[in-house]
């Protein structure tokens, strides 16, 4: 999983205001949503010891379960700050198809 630099700084920024300096970005996929799986996150303290964490820009960390690493492997981490939208987004190559608000995708 890789984190752009506009996602890290989120990130870090986020963690500080939770006051979690130390932590991370928990991201995980679940089923549900309008396309049949919805990613979720979480800000969490340190890792789970099964957690495959990635460490992007600004001493950014990203923590994921090993069942959410198969849907999530090759994906791309970044933070929009459009006027129209602001927020994590997540560019999956495995998705096939995704919702219009960008937090539900399907593999088929």
């Amino acid at each position: 999983m890789y984190i752009t630099l506009d996602a890290g700084r989120q990130i870090r920024k986020l963690l500080e205001k939770q006051g979690m300096p130390q932590g991370g970005l928990r991201v995980g996929v679940k089923a549900g949503g309008c396309s049949g799986l919805s990613y979720v996150f979480a800000w969490e303290g340190e890792p789970q010891a099964q957690d495959q964490v990635f460490d992007g820009p600004d001493d950014s960390r990203i923590y994921v379960d090993p069942k959410s690493l198969k849907f999530l492997e090759g994906t791309q981490l970044d933070y929009d700050t459009s006027l129209i939208s602001k927020g994590f987004v997540v560019v999956n190559p495995k998705a096939k198809a995704t919702c219009g608000c960008g937090t539900s995708f399907s593999l088929s």
